[in-house]
């Protein structure tokens, strides 16, 4: 075998580590939001080379489910449908390329005028800690609305406990690139308990086809879906700032440079947009690959052009789909409990790193009214024409913000 083949057959070995570390949380959010797993395999690899192609393929990222839109797709499937959530998904990614374009022309800095952490910080918050009872149900084997008990409650709260604590135990302990996958440590261990309960219905994999196209759902578009899915694109938006900047330090390149920030938030809003075009989740930048990269020492971006093709190709395998959705609620609930705390504590170390003074009257009453109008359900408007959830805090946080007179600039 020559030099060149051993090249690339170990590229193509090291894009599919990278997809098996990002696997877990890949699948974790269309099975958590009722979309199909396998369209998510297809749109994480279709957004991370469009990704690829508007950052001239210089950044080593791979782009898959986002987080934070978990809590809100939940939401918006139950009261708009997939198709209009899609839509507002889409819209979503469009306000991604607004702030490119706003990064293009006014510089990085104008983000953390319009979004500081006392807005962001308690908006990431939120979208943690608003469904928090949905997981709470799943994980004692009930519905996300706890009308119905789907396991026993016995069985179901040992399986929920399993898959936490293994997913706590990897996540603490674990070494190298075990470390990375803690998610999919804790879904195979509660998975393997339910095979010995016997609560795994292996129907829809024995009628499933080996080779089927992904169950595509194309967008809708429907004001209220999108108002509620704008401003969510908030803090993912944060988040990917701080990625790039992760990504950097490992690689000892400043890609905030080159390609520029511009281009990669652009390169992510486009990469969301496509995903929803698809019926996919929105993309994001994964901070597990990060990890990877960063132990492997591997920088070459085009592990992760090979990382998104085998994405791509897996989607087109019906069985696995199928098999995916078989996993049962009590696993998704056990793991669900830790994801959205873990959410949360994200949105509270953005407050505590920003050094915050949550004593001023005027940061105070910021933070508590984004927490307040987002965990209780606050809306405003009508039933055709409202705001609520998280789309409704951001933009309160952003308003008060922006006119509440701060004492520093006072000064």
């Amino acid at each position: 075998m020559s030099n060149t083949s051993f090249t690339s057959l170990k590229t193509i070995v090291s894009g599919a580590q990278m997809l098996f570390v990002a696997f877990g949380a890949l699948v974790l959010v269309p099975l958590l939001t009722g979309l199909d797993p396998n369209v998510a395999l297809f749109t994480a690899g279709l957004g991370t080379l469009v990704f690829q192609f508007v950052t001239r393929g210089q950044v080593p990222v791979f782009l898959a489910s986002s987080f934070a839109f978990i809590a809100p797709i939940i939401a918006s499937v139950q009261v708009w449908g997939i198709p209009a959530t899609m839509g507002g998904l889409m819209a979503a990614g469009f306000a991604y390329i607004l702030l490119s374009l706003l990064v293009r022309f006014k510089g990085a800095d104008i983000l953390h005028k319009i979004l500081p952490p006392v807005v962001v910080g308690p908006v990431i918050m939120v979208i943690g800690l608003a469904l928090a009872p949905v997981a709470v149900n799943m994980a004692m084997g009930k519905s996300g609305d706890g009308s119905v008990q789907l396991v026993a409650y016995e069985q179901a709260m040992v399986i929920s406990l399993l898959s936490l604590v293994v997913t706590l135990v990897v996540a603490v302990t674990a070494k190298g690139i075990f470390r990375l996958i803690p998610i999919l440590a804790g879904i195979i261990t509660g998975y393997a308990l339910s095979l010995f309960f016997g609560i795994v219905q292996f129907d829809a994999v024995t009628n499933a086809s080996w080779l089927a196209v992904p169950a595509f759902v194309w967008p809708e578009f429907y004001w209220p879906a999108i108002l509620f899915m704008v401003p969510v694109a908030i803090a993912p938006a944060i988040e990917h700032i701080g990625d790039m900047m992760a990504i950097s330090n490992v690689t000892g390149k400043d890609y905030l440079e080159k390609p520029g920030l511009h281009r990669t938030l652009l390169g992510d809003g486009l990469a969301t947009s496509t995903a929803s075009l698809f019926g996919g989740p929105p993309n994001t930048t994964y901070s597990e690959v990060t990890g990877a990269v960063m132990l492997t020492r591997n920088f070459n971006p085009q592990v992760m052009t090979w990382t998104a093709v085998i994405a791509i190709v897996l989607a087109f395998v019906g069985k696995m789909g199928a098999g995916l959705q078989t996993i049962p609620i009590p696993v998704m609930g056990g793991i669900m409990t830790l994801l959205f705390g873990s959410i949360a504590v994200v949105g509270l170390n953005t407050l505590v790193k920003s050094d915050t003074d949550l004593s001023a009257p005027r940061n105070l009453s910021i933070i508590a009214l984004i927490l307040v109008f987002g965990i209780g359900g606050m809306q405003l408007g009508s039933t055709e024409f409202s705001l609520q959830g998280v789309s409704l805090c951001a933009i309160l946080g952003i308003v008060l913000n922006l006119l509440l007179p701060n004492p520093k600039q006072e000064d």
